[in-house]
């Protein structure tokens, strides 16, 4: 909906709400999960998971140099990852450090607590936002891309305009592009389920409810690799959307999702 002096409705209410309680249960659940993962820092696949067995990655400490090993890869990481100071400055042999985490001293028990709590504030919220927006049009409307805009010419096209840093102009500013649809339907449709449904699979309450998410997912070992997966994937889109933000204009970007107008960047001359 126009308004006067260039200014335009971007964003409802839902949309607006759902955003700022995401961003606070999401920002919650990845620093409280890697407390979680503090307690165990290795991943595996299938069903292997003991102490014993060769994991996929590990974050670790020989008690001089904190280390990050993929397979066979493996990198020094003192000072970040594996081993760091915590509050009190002395070293700490953790795969996160203190800043990371919540809470910030080592505890698994309110690691957990803290991230069952904004779990079920992810999923309920996620679900009452999916219902409003199909039921409004949002999803269709906004958010899905149209044919043409997935011909590969015009996806490259795109990617050159964000690679030198050339965003759109005027009306064309007030719609999400296809680039901005294509991020937005994986991540509400692909990673948040997917990182959901694992989170629900290494429960062992729900494994005996629904034991079919251990199968679906080859094992609670896989499905908490998968989880971690999903989790980087979710960290990276954040800093790429903030850093778009910030190259787009901040102030307007962050009012919009605030009150919903927009202020539509003048055309070119």
């Amino acid at each position: 909906m126009s308004e006067d002096q260039g200014t335009v409705y971007r964003h409802r209410l839902p949309t607006r709400l759902w955003h700022w309680l995401n961003a606070v249960a999401v920002f919650c659940l990845l620093m409280s999960g890697l407390m979680i993962f503090n307690a165990h820092p290795m991943l595996y696949w299938g069903q292997y998971g003991a102490n014993a067995d060769t994991p996929a990655l590990k974050i670790g400490s020989d008690g001089k140099r904190g280390y990050l090993r993929i397979g066979g890869w493996e990198v020094t990481t003192t000072g970040v990852l594996g081993l760091s100071r915590g509050q009190d400055g002395r070293l700490q042999r953790l795969a996160f450090p203190h800043w990371a985490t919540i809470p910030s001293n080592y505890n698994l028990a309110d690691g957990r607590r803290w991230h069952i709590l904004f779990a079920w504030v992810l999923t309920v919220a996620g679900i009452a936002y999916l219902a409003v927006s199909l039921a409004n049009g949002h999803v269709r409307r906004d958010l899905l891309p149209r044919r043409d805009e997935l011909r590969p010419r015009h996806l490259a096209r795109e990617i050159a305009d964000h690679a030198r840093l050339r965003f759109p102009k005027g009306e064309a500013a007030a719609r999400y592009n296809s680039l901005q649809k294509l991020s937005y339907v994986g991540v509400i449709f692909g990673l948040l389920p997917l990182a959901i449904l694992t989170g629900w699979t290494m429960s062992p309450g729900l494994n005996a409810a629904w034991p079919w998410l251990v199968d679906l997912f080859g094992g609670r070992q896989s499905a908490r690799t998968i989880h971690f997966i999903a989790a980087t994937l979710i960290t990276l889109f954040i800093a790429v959307h903030l850093a778009m933000v910030l190259l787009a204009g901040p102030v307007n970007e962050v009012r919009s999702m605030i009150t919903g107008r927009f202020r539509l960047p003048k055309e070119r001359s």
